[in-house]
């Protein structure tokens, strides 16, 4: 744990400002020729998600083939309208689509809690006569318009999706009771001196790290804070308090609160702790956050040190692009815990100097558990 008053302390604060653009910074020089000799994390072939609210879908703990299919067959709708408007394959996605709502309701419903029944089975009703208005303007060819549809149908899904929940799926390691976890999802404004941001925190996929932030958001630890960001750097850093602190200082234990490195591999039951992919072993396996949206929300941390982030974190600036598929050497080696989802825009314009004016959680605080342990 790190003291305010040890001697590595100044070379930590210096780290936590600059480590994180410094490594995006070499990571880009290497090229990917050179990329192939790194252990590095591997997604899967072709094209990686890029939408954080797909990806955001795509981690809810639910096990429900229909629902992924019927999601799957939506998301690809705007795979098809991008490329060179294949119009064809986007009927037969929304026709897919068409088929799952009214041929499998029951196996929609099938892993819904029966508290939440009456909400699915109404959000059914809305899917299906709006994949029927979906289809008339496919057939119409109005591009815009049918994505703008497609985004209103997949929002319904992931509130199907979201009704599936019935609780938190697992239990965090006793080791960190003493901190504060999000046992679910939170969504957190920024307003900011270039507007506003919104960002969706998921305390599924990293409840220490989401928990943390969710409560210094709570405490306003955030508001004032001055972002930094080195010249051509690919990230946007925050939460450096003002004076000899590097991070947050719990009042009630006057001790730097240290935050582990928290990530969830697909498959696994619990997040890993403590330790990076790559030093575990585990480099070619996927995280269920992947770093490969724009916006992506993760906390900084030492290089040596896994379990020294605080209140420190940065937002993902990569472009798509610059993120290929099979080539992420930003994978299990930070804990992601959210993403922004509104607001991109003002994220982009964002530079060295600017402030976040407040940030408030605006939906989800009921689902941040303090510790039970003073």
């Amino acid at each position: 744990m790190v003291n305010k008053q040890s001697q590595g302390f100044e070379t930590l604060k210096r780290w936590l400002k600059t480590g994180v653009t410094l490594l995006l910074l070499v990571t880009l020089s290497l090229g990917l020729s050179a990329a192939k000799d790194l252990r590095i994390s591997r997604l899967p072939a072709g094209n990686a998600i890029t939408d954080s609210r797909a990806l955001l879908r795509y981690a809810l703990p639910i096990d429900n083939s229909t629902v992924r299919d019927l999601q799957a067959s939506l998301e690809d709708i705007a795979v098809q309208l991008r490329a060179n408007r294949r119009w064809g394959a986007a009927a037969s996605d929304v026709s897919k689509a068409s088929r799952i709502v009214n041929n499998n309701a029951d196996k929609l419903l099938a892993t819904v809690p029966d508290a939440n029944q009456p909400q699915a089975e109404a959000l059914i009703a809305q899917l299906k006569d709006n994949i029927a208005t979906l289809q008339t303007t496919v057939e119409a060819k109005d591009k815009q318009q049918a994505l703008d549809q497609r985004n209103a149908l997949l929002d319904q899904v992931g509130k199907l999706e979201a009704l599936m929940l019935d609780k938190f799926p697992y239990e965090v390691p006793e080791t960190y009771s003493n901190l504060p976890q999000l046992k679910g999802r939170a969504t957190v404004e920024f307003t900011t001196s270039k507007g506003k941001m919104t960002a969706i925190v998921d305390g599924y996929s990293a409840p220490v790290t989401a928990g943390n932030f969710v409560d210094l958001v709570q405490r306003g630890f955030y508001n004032g804070l001055p972002f930094t960001r080195a010249e051509e750097s690919y990230v946007l850093q925050v939460g450096d308090p003002p004076g000899p602190e590097v991070g947050f200082i719990d009042p009630k234990t006057k001790q730097y609160r240290a935050i582990p490195l928290e990530v969830l591999v697909k498959g696994d039951p619990i997040p890993t702790y403590g330790i990076t992919l790559e030093d575990a072993g585990r480099f070619r396996e996927q995280p269920v956050l992947p770093f490969s949206a724009f916006g992506a929300m993760a906390l900084a941390r030492p290089s040596d040190d896994p379990n020294g982030g605080s209140s420190q974190f940065f937002f993902f600036l990569f472009e798509p692009e610059l993120t290929p598929a099979g080539a992420n050497l930003l994978d299990g080696r930070y804990s992601i815990f959210g993403f922004v989802v509104e607001g991109k825009e003002v994220l982009g314009e964002l530079k060295a100097g600017d402030k976040i004016e407040s940030a408030k959680v605006i939906e989800g605080a009921e689902n941040l558990v303090q510790p039970s342990i003073a």
